[in-house]
């Protein structure tokens, strides 16, 4: 059984979800009791279990254990970064890592899947990032420094330990589940504006020719999924993302063509200070390794995430 961390979480969930589309059984870890989500409500207890665990204390890890065979884990929980010091949520975070490091050794698995982002770029000037760009050791925010140390102390323990701990740079995931509003890109709340009825519910509005990298959820999950079966991996770091940049105009039409109504309010041109353009993942690895291919395209992604919320559902 695969053991997710976070499985009940935005990304989690779509783990999880591909995981068992791929006939796998899965054992979630999650510190608190949760309702899941309705694609993962109504499956067979033999293919899905929940485990309240702490991923950060070994004994809770050990005891989930001894009840299901785990034969490879997905790291995906991660504690919040705290306003003030940052100090003890990246303690957190880097203990429940080496912990998960430690239960993954005991077990004798062969492969950890763990959750970096897209931030460990954030100071590299280049229209595409790849996985062997070098990365600034400055970082401008406490996620971005956890993320490159998790990253460095899961390739020193690959190099020493039977176990291959392979790094996931995962870009702007949208969708089900998801937050309505991103401080990174627009796309969520404007489809949550447009479900409402409201074209101009996003203020200030956003500029019509930013753009980013974005992902639909349940790619991003399948990608995950396929990460962790693959026979056989040949890198230690990989980029999850689109591989192209979709803007804030592209984003609009598709939802005026799929919700109706009026589009949108979009400001001209770009924001104050952007970039000439703005870069994507090259995901080339990812293809190569696993044939990844998104299987949602905008308007099919948009198309289902306005049933989703028109079905009740509030994220």
């Amino acid at each position: 059984m695969i053991l997710v961390t976070g499985g009940l979480g935005f990304i989690g969930a779509h783990t999880v979800r591909a995981l068992l589309d791929m006939s796998q059984q899965c054992v979630i870890a999650t510190r608190t009791a949760r309702t899941p989500p309705d694609f993962l409500a109504r499956v067979s207890p033999r293919d899905l279990v929940a485990e309240q665990a702490d991923c950060s204390r070994l004994e809770d890890l050990l005891e989930a254990g001894k009840r299901h065979e785990i034969t490879g884990i997905v790291h995906l929980a991660a504690a919040p970064l705290r306003h003030g010091s940052p100090l003890d949520s990246l303690e957190e975070n880097l203990l429940a890592f080496l912990t998960v490091l430690r239960a993954a050794r005991q077990w004798g698995i062969g492969r950890v899947v763990q959750a970096s982002t897209i931030g460990v770029y954030g100071g590299v000037t280049a229209e595409v990032y790849r996985e062997d760009l070098p990365l600034p050791v400055e970082s401008e925010h406490p996620l971005q420094a956890y993320k490159k140390a998790a990253e460095i102390l899961g390739a020193i323990v690959a190099a020493t330990e039977d176990l291959q701990v392979v790094s996931v740079r995962i870009g702007a995931i949208w969708g089900p589940l998801g937050r309505e509003r991103s401080p990174f890109f627009a796309a969520p709340q404007l489809v949550h504006a447009a479900v409402r009825g409201h074209s101009n519910a996003v203020n200030p509005p956003p500029y019509a020719g930013d753009g980013i990298d974005m992902l639909y959820a349940p790619d991003c999950g399948r990608a995950i999924a396929l990460l962790q079966t693959a026979a056989t991996l040949h890198h230690q770091t990989y980029n999850i993302a689109g591989g192209r940049v979709t803007t804030n105009r592209e984003v609009s039409d598709a939802i005026a063509h799929v919700a109706g109504g009026p589009m949108p309010v979009l400001a001209d041109g770009r924001s104050p200070g952007a970039p000439v353009a703005d870069a994507y993942l090259d995901i080339s690895r990812l293809r190569a390794d696993t044939g990844f291919e998104a299987r949602y395209d905008l308007q099919a992604a948009i198309t289902d995430y306005v049933r989703w919320l028109r079905a009740g559902h509030p994220r």
